[in-house]
């Protein structure tokens, strides 16, 4: 039985605001810790966020799905695994409780609560790691609940942990979170400017991935036991 919608925003909202302040808060402990080497920062920042996204899929996973990201509710929109209605209303919850994430990881670290990204991310290369990044995320969810769901929190882990370090961008993946990060002037942030373009090719990799899914993954395939 499917948990009332509020339930299910409950779950989306906090397991964004926790995901977005591990994102931005080991981010912060990163970069003070590191002491310049951006290579140590960012596997300190991948190995956090890998971490909690096991955590959070694993226990909100059953609830509401463990989208916290709008990519992936526009995915399971067209999918028709989830009414537009409901699927707007995750996206809000995902984009409250980030917010929310980035004030709590900022006061945390005694910082204002949200601030005005100012990390350059821009250029085809970067969008094009964009795109990668989210294609292989998306792809990943849908193979997983296909073929080994009990796999999920850990494939989505691990594609995230490879996704930070083979993408020219690190592997936002996720127009939530990219919105999210340009409230931050830390480690993990991007201007507001160079958002929309992340988030467009974010929004073109899920659709993508969502295509290939239909072709590759058959319905009358026998799922592995």
């Amino acid at each position: 039985m499917t948990p009332p919608l509020s339930r299910r925003l409950l779950a989306e909202g906090l397991g964004s605001s926790l995901l977005f302040a591990t994102v931005i808060g080991s981010g912060i402990m990163a970069e003070r810790l590191s002491l310049g080497n951006d290579a140590v920062a960012l596997l300190g920042n991948t190995l956090a966020t890998a971490a909690m996204l096991l955590v959070l899929i694993t226990i909100l996973g059953p609830i509401s799905g463990a989208h916290f990201n709008p990519a992936v509710t526009l995915v399971a929109a067209l999918r028709r695994e989830l009414a537009a209605g409901d699927a707007l209303a995750y996206v809000a919850a995902q984009l409250a409780g980030g917010v929310v994430g980035v004030a709590v990881a900022h006061t945390m670290f005694v910082m204002p609560a949200l601030m005005i990204g100012v990390k350059t991310r821009t250029g085809a290369g970067q969008w094009l790691g964009e795109g990668v990044a989210t294609f292989a995320l998306v792809l990943t969810i849908l193979g997983s609940v296909r073929y080994r769901p009990a796999w999920t929190p850990l494939t989505v882990a691990a594609v995230i942990t490879a996704g930070y370090w083979f993408t020219s961008s690190t592997s936002f993946a996720n127009p939530a979170i990219t919105l999210a990060r340009a409230l931050t002037v830390s480690f993990s942030g991007i201007r507001p400017i160079d958002a929309p373009g992340f988030i467009a090719a974010q929004i073109a990799g899920a659709l993508l991935a969502a295509l290939v899914a239909r072709i590759l993954f058959v319905a009358d395939d026998k799922v592995p036991a």
